[in-house]
């Protein structure tokens, strides 16, 4: 594949596109190579795509085999095979990473969802995985519950580079700048090098439309006028205030130092409804210092028909206004926000559980092959 002049112009505006998804076969057929070569930057990976990479293939069946042998536990397997995964992934994209001096290249693993509402098990966790994958462009994914705020400075005071996912509402987004802050003040007064320590902030944007449209349809309301909106609004509103954040003393003052901005990147942003444009959510946030991250289809539409153009602040008004306008007729964005971050939570650790209920079966099967 070669270079995309859709991803060209997306990154001659500040925005730098990821891919959403991992696996061994993409990596060992050479996939990857030409997903980059379209001018790809960095990969997230979550328990979703795992599950769907190593359930559904027989690539990771002579390693099942072998690990099972060796008397490993499930999980114990399953670590062992993605993080082989992402440092083969890690590898691929360190040109990148040191091209850019650190802004992309990188490659996300989660911590175990089950630990989402553990805040001493998340960051053992995820010093844990840090060490053993042992690559400067790796991040490691921290769910925005409440117990994740307090893990994600203590991970940036450590140097360990963090994804936030699970990002739904502003005020949320408010506690994940403000750790990240805290924890680049940590390692500025421990005279520590703070351009080797960065993060995103993954806000989610379909997931807020899916459920926002429903309720609007629900209640028999304008859907004409009020649908499809919500998620894009949401995210425009917290590009501002990352704006304000980040152009404000105490950052620049750290910035001088050598840290990082913790960008903006917008997840979630496959199309759910086949009336809409696929690639709306894409098209409406494009903007300086932002990361998008998208599954196939999506980035396979974005470089086939999509338009690049600085649209993260335009219509800014509207979309305050929309959610105003929403909140007026009880509509609850901070009800659904938390709703949002409840049930992503949950399907990853049903995907999570899945995973490794697959991982004993094949354990299984191939022990008397």
């Amino acid at each position: 594949m070669s270079e995309s002049a859709n991803l060209r112009d997306l990154d001659k505006l500040g925005q730098s596109v990821w891919y959403d998804n991992i696996s061994r076969e993409l990596l060992v057929s050479g996939g990857l190579v030409e997903i980059l070569n379209s001018g790809v930057v960095g990969l997230t990976s979550n328990p979703s795509i795992f599950e769907k990479a190593i359930s559904t293939s027989s690539v990771y069946d002579s390693d099942i085999q072998r690990m099972g042998e060796e008397k490993f536990s499930d999980i114990e397997l399953f670590e062992k095979l993605a993080i082989a995964d992402i440092q083969n992934a890690a590898d691929l994209l360190m040109d990148i990473y040191k091209n850019t001096s650190g802004k992309n290249g990188y490659v996300s693993l989660e911590v175990n969802p089950h630990l989402a509402y553990d805040t001493d098990g998340t960051i053992a966790e995820a010093k844990r995985l840090h060490e053993e994958v042992d690559r400067p462009n790796l991040m490691i994914k921290v769910p925005a519950t409440k117990a994740g705020i307090p893990a994600i400075r203590e991970l940036i005071s450590s140097g360990v580079s963090v994804n936030v996912t699970l990002i739904f509402s502003r005020d949320m987004y408010s506690l994940v700048r403000e750790s990240y802050l805290s924890g680049l003040d940590d390692l500025y007064e421990k005279d520590m090098d703070l351009s080797k320590v960065s993060s995103v902030a993954s806000f989610f944007v379909s997931r807020v439309d899916t459920a926002v449209d429903k309720i609007i349809l629900e209640k028999g309301l304008d859907s004409e006028v009020l649908m499809g909106q919500a998620g894009i609004a949401n995210a425009k509103i917290a590009y501002k205030e990352f704006e304000k954040i980040f152009t404000s003393d105490r950052f620049l003052r750290l910035e001088k130092a050598g840290a990082n901005m913790q960008r903006p990147l917008w997840a979630s942003t496959s199309m759910k409804n086949p009336e809409m444009r696929d690639v709306l959510y894409v098209e409406n946030l494009i903007g300086p210092n932002t990361v998008n991250t998208m599954p196939d289809v999506t980035l396979d539409a974005f470089i086939d028909h999509g338009i690049a153009k600085n649209t993260i602040t335009a219509n800014l008004n509207d979309s305050y206004n929309h959610i105003d306008h929403l909140a007026a007729i009880g509509i609850d964005m901070a009800g659904i926000a938390d709703m949002l971050l409840a049930d992503g939570v949950k399907a990853f650790s049903d995907s999570f559980d899945l995973l490794i209920g697959n991982i004993s079966k094949k354990k299984a099967t191939l022990s008397v092959s």
